[in-house]
């Protein structure tokens, strides 16, 4: 494979080429603009187009057109931008056809701040676009891991016919390491013939209407269907990382660069003789329930939430497989404020003294 020094946001704007992205369109915001300038002059070099639309309504629009045709299409932005394809969104989960949607994240509310933030998992997990659907979303903590799970997102699109979110915080999105590329993939549309809308994907099919007004007992079934596709997600398709678990007594739970800062606090503490350990969800939808039901509680004193975010918005997730059987606890920074290494270190080592 191909090593290369590369920033967060052109890692995953070349992973996606090599996995088979042939169509970008979206708009320019604070801080993921990397991955549309690279994907200007990139796509091209493979036989894609890259559309800058006039909006972020109109760019996802343009990713839902592309998508009927049985072409790998994504889009980026940051929380406003996908506040704004958030009914694209939706009605890509409708028609039932697969995209990729990338967010780095930068602080909020409202227009909020340029700078990098956690403030996008409730978005992300819970309210990505109206109706009550959900997409998979991976939230890669280095940039080996955004590469690869990139490369293989729109696997998992066009597998479960919708689409799929990487949420990347804007840290990561601007930091430089050292990765592996992984081959181009060569792509074709066969086998897309279920949803693909053009004379090439299927010159016999009679022409249909790609954004359906269902009856009611239609939509129903489709709802039906998909509430069995995310139960099928929680049970074979969670990704996450288990650090220092055996005999913990204190479980961080954290993603993203919160979990590279953490991880850090529990590797120093675990030196001074504290038991402590991380769960590191990777697919923050679905969420790694299991990771803590499973948890042995007569040993566990306190999970400790760390996120860049004010309040937690992870917290919810990690109280429903926990059911009281210890403490919850948060910490993070917001709007922008950056965690560091001593404020993430002193805040969990208070909590640990507070419960001995």
């Amino acid at each position: 494979m191909e090593k290369k020094f590369i920033k967060g946001c052109e890692a995953i704007a070349e992973a996606a080429v090599r996995g088979g992205c042939r169509f970008f369109a979206g708009y320019p915001i604070t801080p993921q603009n990397e991955i549309p300038e690279y994907l200007s002059w990139r796509l091209p070099e493979v036989g894609g187009a890259f559309v800058q639309g006039e909006s972020e309504v109109a760019s996802v629009n343009m990713v839902y057109g592309a998508a009927s045709t049985g072409t790998r299409a994504m889009t980026s932005s940051s929380g406003p931008g996908i506040s704004l394809k958030a009914e694209g969104i939706s009605y890509l989960a409708a028609a039932q056809l697969p995209a990729l949607i990338v967010n780095i994240s930068r602080g909020g509310p409202g227009l909020g701040s340029i700078q990098p933030a956690q403030s996008d998992y409730l978005q992300a997990t819970k309210a990505l676009g109206h109706g009550g659907f959900h997409a998979m979303v991976f939230a890669p903590a280095t940039l080996q891991e955004a590469v690869d799970l990139t490369y293989n997102a729109f696997e998992y699109a066009e597998r479960d016919r919708g689409p799929v979110m990487i949420l990347m915080d804007g840290c990561l999105g601007a930091i430089m390491e050292e990765v592996e590329l992984p081959p181009m993939k060569e792509v074709t549309k066969e086998g897309t013939s279920s949803w693909n809308l053009s004379r090439e994907g299927c010159p016999n099919r009679p022409p249909r209407c790609v954004t359906p007004i269902l009856p009611e007992l239609a939509l129903e079934n489709l709802n039906r269907m998909k509430g069995n596709l995310y139960k099928k997600w929680q049970e074979e398709d969670v990704k996450v990382e288990h650090f220092m678990l055996d005999d913990a007594e204190f479980v961080v739970v954290a993603y993203g660069i919160a979990a590279r800062v953490a991880k850090e606090a529990v590797i120093e503490l675990r030196a001074k003789g504290v038991k402590i350990g991380m769960i590191r969800p990777i697919t923050i939808y679905p969420f790694p329930r299991k990771s803590l039901s499973e948890l042995d509680y007569n040993k566990v004193k306190a999970i400790i939430d760390i996120e860049m975010t004010i309040p937690a918005q992870m917290r919810d997730d990690i109280e429903l497989p926990v059911q009281g059987r210890c403490p919850v606890y948060e910490y993070g920074r917001s709007g922008g404020v950056l965690l560091d290494d001593d404020g993430v270190y002193q805040a969990i080592e208070k909590i640990v003294k507070e419960c001995d």
